[in-house]
């Protein structure tokens, strides 16, 4: 059921807004569906369990959750008025977005990925753009990057500049920021303009101290705060990231551009980001 109506929504045209009210299963049913939707669309989940760790409710996705207090079971003194503040609030939503034109904004929006080490260079591309560009920027702590892959495929932007690829160490490395196998996918599926770095690239992020896994014994640790250690990556951990990092690229069709520091650009040879390495070999790109 879940599936269906995940694949049955995306199909659907005119769509204002969606309301779901349940509990956990009711929750995990229409959630992946909801999160389907473009960001915009408003989307609130009335749920029993809207008070804890919503994130594998929420996703990627821009949906709000308000905490039903009394299971919905039928109307009472408490479910009255949680529906009818969810009523109200949906209907608010809708109005204010009927009423303003997505297409009055005149802004080409330009999508970045920012972490602390990486936020100078972004606010001087920021600053570089100028006035005319909308840039939001998506903090590269695994659900940023997947927040900003949900964008481009909803169509809201028009080029991605990817300076912060940390989270492809988290996931090959098993830190606790890590993207998904399918970073980069919405680039690809888009064919969009892609110019991309190695920001923050050459650490791991693990949770306080203690939590960082015992195979890691003896490496180079930095404790950023109480609840993040910083693992310094090696040489052979790189040429694994670039390796992965070289196939989405050579699997995208639009203009790209690959920026390492220090480096000259690595330009692609055709329309598409095809990057090659020592005797040419597709996808052999190394990032020290």
């Amino acid at each position: 059921m879940t599936e269906a109506f995940a694949r049955w929504i995306v199909r659907q045209e005119g769509i204002a807004g969606i309301i779901s009210a349940g509990g956990s299963g009711g929750t995990a049913l229409v959630a992946p569906a909801m999160r389907a939707l473009p960001v915009g669309i408003p989307k609130l989940i009335v749920s029993t369990v809207a008070s804890g760790e919503v994130s594998r409710y929420v996703g990627p996705s821009d949906i709000t959750m308000m905490h039903a207090v009394a299971d919905v079971q039928g109307l009472n003194a408490i479910t009255r008025e949680v529906l009818s503040n969810t009523a109200h609030a949906m209907a608010g939503m809708v109005k204010a977005r009927l009423a303003s034109p997505r297409g009055a904004e005149t802004k080409r929006a330009v999508a970045l990925s920012m972490f602390g080490v990486t936020t100078p260079c972004v606010r001087q591309v920021i600053a570089q753009l100028g006035d005319g560009y909308d840039c939001p920027v998506f903090h590269a702590t695994g659900i940023g990057g997947q927040s900003m892959e949900k964008l481009i495929d909803s169509g809201k932007v028009m080029g991605v500049i990817d300076i912060t690829t940390t989270e492809v160490a988290d996931l090959l490395m098993g830190g606790i920021f890590p993207a998904t196998e399918d970073r980069c996918g919405s680039v690809i599926r888009r064919r969009m303009p892609y110019i991309g770095s190695v920001g923050a690239l050459d650490m791991v992020d693990f949770g306080p101290r203690e939590t960082v896994p015992e195979r890691y014994a003896g490496r180079l640790l930095y404790q950023h705060n109480p609840q993040v250690t910083l693992m310094r990556t090696t040489p052979e951990e790189n040429a694994r990231m670039g390796r992965w990092i070289g196939k989405r690229l050579n699997a995208m069709g639009g203009p790209g551009t690959v920026l390492p520091p220090g480096r000259r650009c690595l330009r692609p040879r055709r329309a598409g980001p095809v990057l090659r390495g020592p005797g040419g070999a597709r996808g052999a790109v190394r990032i020290a």
